[in-house]
């Protein structure tokens, strides 16, 4: 029944989000506190952030276009895009401005220096990706 209701809301927000300007909905297991800092680094940011607790995120990355080499722990839908880990809210905040024709942003893995992790040392970079999975450096981190 959850993943039922999960899955039409996904369905929802990614048809109306390009129509409306949506809060971002972040999808998420409740016991990682990594998702809940990146939340919180959203939430300071001035993003108006909508919460999903899930057990199985796999069904939601599957339907958001997320390949396993794309993935990290925690899902998010902005205004019809993907963001897909501890992407930082100036980036998200960048692609809102640009409208560039991706599916959307992230940061494969947990990089210890990206929102949410906060250790400081790991250079990372911000991706963007396309419906075929194709990416781009989006931006770069030293860490």
């Amino acid at each position: 029944m959850y993943l039922k209701r999960t899955f039409y809301g996904l369905v929802a927000t990614l048809l109306v989000a390009p129509v409306l300007a949506a809060p971002i909905t972040v999808y998420k297991s409740l016991s990682c506190a990594c998702c809940e800092d990146w939340v919180a680094h959203m939430q300071e940011s001035g993003f108006d952030v909508e919460v999903i607790n899930g057990d199985n995120l796999t069904p939601i990355k599957k339907l958001a276009g997320v390949s396993s080499e794309l993935a990290s722990c925690h899902t998010g839908i902005i205004d019809g895009y993907v963001i897909e880990g501890h992407v930082p809210a100036a980036d998200v905040r960048q692609l809102l401005q640009q409208q560039p024709e991706v599916r959307g942003l992230t940061i494969p893995g947990m990089p210890q220096s990206a929102p949410g992790m906060d250790i400081p040392g790991s250079p990372y970079d911000v991706l963007s990706f396309d419906v075929q999975g194709n990416t781009e450096v989006f931006n770069r981190y030293p860490g």
